[in-house]
Order: structure tokens, then C-alpha cells, then sequence
């Protein structure tokens, strides 16, 4: 954490005039497109990984669906996992978070800003609500960060079980899925350390409702974490070799 306060004490004055803005746009977003709000988002990250001292290596971009909505599909390690994901991708996209988490200081603001969805988990009902929200959302042309392991304590490197039913944003409407895979990004807040630092994240091949629609969520869930799995044991060979 030690990292986090550090970006957010020699920020200050950013940090201040974010959340305002934020706020401003929160209570008139009549006035301004989801484009100019995530430009403002991806400005907000580019100066807390220039002062926070973090680098992100990104591949895969050109994977990418061009056209339409789509969900990203990512393990989770920690609070940087949608800021380095948002910065390697350029179009609009959003996220779900966990409503509790969502209401933490910046993150509170952040989630307005990119007009994300605030998942209860103490509320089925109201899950399953906004699982189908995001899922209109998605036909209609949104496009989601998901983590479907649920939470991030202690994952580090390792994979957790994916949840199956966080695939039913996509599959509600046969939306394309992407499997992210993310590499170190627990280091960035969750080692205290002012070193830079430097995280990975790889867009994979997607996964068209043409391959899927045979599928249980269960299947998919495996698959996509298998692909996961297999790049960031790839990637961590690399790392050793070199």
C-alpha cells in the first residue's frame, strides 16, 4: 500500500481536481460522451503510473473484436488489475466492481466516471439484476472488465477458481469473450516498495459465441481460465530464461 499513498500524496492537487471532476460529470452526464469520460479516465492512470513509477507490458491488442460489444474476462490480483487492463485498451470500456469496494474513496469517483456497475454480493437478487444489466449493456455496444475470480487476497500469481455464472454477461446474448491474462500486477500496491515496478497484460484470442454456444458456463469458465493459465506459465518462462 505503501505505493498508493505515495501516488496519491504527490497527486494531491490532481487527485482533487479528478474527483471533482468526477463528480461534475456524474451529475451531468447528459453533456458529455463515453468517450471523452474514459480520455479523462486513461489521463487519470497515465499520471499515476508515471508517478507511482509503473510500467505495463501490453500484447494482444490487435486481437481484439473491432466492431461491437464484447466482455473481458481477467484473473485478479489487485487494485491495479482495470487501471493497467484500461490503459493498453484503447476504446471505452468499463467495469463491474464489488459495491463495498466501490464505494472506497477515488474508487468511488473512478467507477462513476467510466459509468461501471456495482456488483452486491450480499444480494442475490440484486446480482442477478445487474448481471443482466451488464449484459444489455454489452449487445448494445458496452464493453466489460470482469474478474471472475470474485476477489483478489493473496492471489498473487496464482489462478482461483472462476466463478461460472460471471459468464453470463456474454452468454446472455451470445457476446464475445476475451480472456486477459495479468502478470505481477499484485506488486504494484501490494508490496511496499517505491522500486518501479512493472506488470504484464495480454489480450488473448476471443472466444466467439460460434465455439461457445454448445458450452455450460462451467466449460467456459475452465476454458477460459486453461488459457489464461497456459500464457502466464509461458510468459513466467521467459522471464526465467532471461
Amino acid at each position: 500500500m505503501l505505493r498508493l499513498y505515495y501516488v496519491i500524496f504527490i497527486s494531491l492537487p490532481f487527485v482533487i481536481y479528478y474527483i471533482f471532476t468526477a463528480h461534475h460529470i456524474a451529475k451531468h452526464k447528459e453533456d458529455y460522451t463515453e468517450e471523452e469520460c474514459y480520455r479523462i479516465a486513461r489521463k487519470c492512470i497515465r499520471i499515476m503510473m508515471r508517478n507511482g513509477r509503473i510500467e505495463t507490458k501490453a500484447s494482444g491488442m490487435e486481437l481484439l473484436p473491432q466492431e461491437g460489444g464484447y466482455v473481458m474476462y481477467s484473473n485478479h490480483q489487485g487494485k491495479y488489475d482495470t487501471l493497467g487492463i484500461m490503459s493498453a485498451h484503447e476504446k471505452p470500456c468499463t467495469i463491474v466492481m464489488d459495491a463495498y469496494r466501490s464505494k472506497l474513496p477515488i474508487a468511488d469517483s473512478f467507477i462513476d466516471l467510466v459509468n461501471g456497475s456495482r456488483l452486491d454480493k450480499t444480494d442475490m437478487k440484486k446480482q442477478l439484476k445487474t448481471i443482466l444489466k451488464i449484459a444489455e449493456e454489452v449487445k448494445n455496444g458496452r464493453r466489460y472488465i470482469v474478474f471472475p475470480e470474485g476477489g483478489y487476497d493473496h492471489n498473487r500469481n496464482a489462478l482461483q477458481e472462476f466463478l461460472p455464472g460471471s459468464f453470463k454477461c456474454a452468454t446472455k446474448y451470445g457476446m464475445p469473450i476475451v480472456p486477459v491474462a495479468i502478470i505481477d500486477s499484485y506488486k504494484v500496491f501490494g508490496i511496499n516498495s517505491l522500486r518501479r515496478v512493472r506488470t504484464q497484460v495480454h489480450f488473448l484470442r476471443p472466444i466467439f459465441f460460434e465455439e461457445y454456444q454448445s458450452m455450460s458456463t462451467q466449460e467456459i469458465a475452465k476454458i477460459v481460465k486453461e488459457r489464461i493459465a497456459a500464457v502466464m506459465e509461458r510468459q513466467q518462462e521467459v522471464s526465467s530464461e532471461g
